[in-house]
């Protein structure tokens, strides 16, 4: 079994995994107006989820 010659830093580490971080999943539209969504989030626009209203929205964004 192979045993690493010094201790891997805390840069050395980030720099390896920088590139597993998860990235936010946008693939999902609203039923309502169409607006691209979180997936199993309210819609901030319209404030429907699952086809019910859940959330009341007003005002200009």
């Amino acid at each position: 079994m192979a045993v690493p010659v010094k201790k891997t830093s805390r840069t050395e580490k980030n720099i390896r995994r920088h590139s597993q971080k998860k990235k936010i999943a946008y693939g999902v539209s609203c039923s309502q107006c169409g607006e691209p969504r979180r997936p199993h989030i309210v819609c901030v626009k319209c404030g429907y989820y699952k086809g019910k209203k859940v959330l009341s929205v007003t005002g200009n964004a």
